[in-house]
């Protein structure tokens, strides 16, 4: 049977800042994320089966990304927990804000890197996460693909 690979898009919006950059990205800001999905197995051949035909429902595949990435990057803010945003981190917590703590700079580089082992992780046996695609602006993004990364 032939290999097909499928992809879900997702949209959400995250703040961050990069600790130590020489740029304007040092200070908190945020971005409307687009991130592609594009994972990779056989269609499902039992005609008996309800997803008869389909590599992997896209309503599955949008239910583990939701829960893994967008739910909780949505409308958060993201910054390296081994960096002085330790204190910013914890004073914005205080106040109710939604922060996470990551052990990487928060680049869209690192954030995919973060996102590709969260997804595989849930991926049913027989379906491969391909590749991911998180655009950070209309004009810059950031590609992670599994067979330069395996």
């Amino acid at each position: 049977m032939n290999k097909i690979r499928i992809t879900k898009q997702f949209e959400f919006e995250t703040g961050h800042a990069l600790y130590g950059y020489d740029g304007k990205c040092r200070n908190v800001h945020g971005h409307s994320y687009k991130l592609s999905v594009t994972v990779i197995g056989t269609p499902i051949e039992d005609k008996n089966n309800v997803k008869y035909g389909m590599v992997i429902d896209f309503t599955d595949l949008k239910k583990i990304v939701k829960e893994q990435i967008v739910d909780a990057f949505d409308h958060s803010t993201v910054f390296n927990k081994n960096t002085p945003h330790l204190e910013l981190a914890h004073e914005l917590q205080s106040r109710g804000h939604s922060v996470i703590l990551v052990d990487y700079q928060p680049t869209s580089e690192m954030m995919l890197v973060d996102f590709a082992a969260k997804i595989k992780g849930k991926l049913p046996e027989e379906i491969k996460l391909y590749s991911l695609r998180l655009q950070e602006t209309a004009t810059s993004y950031a590609e992670w693909f599994a067979d330069e990364n395996s």
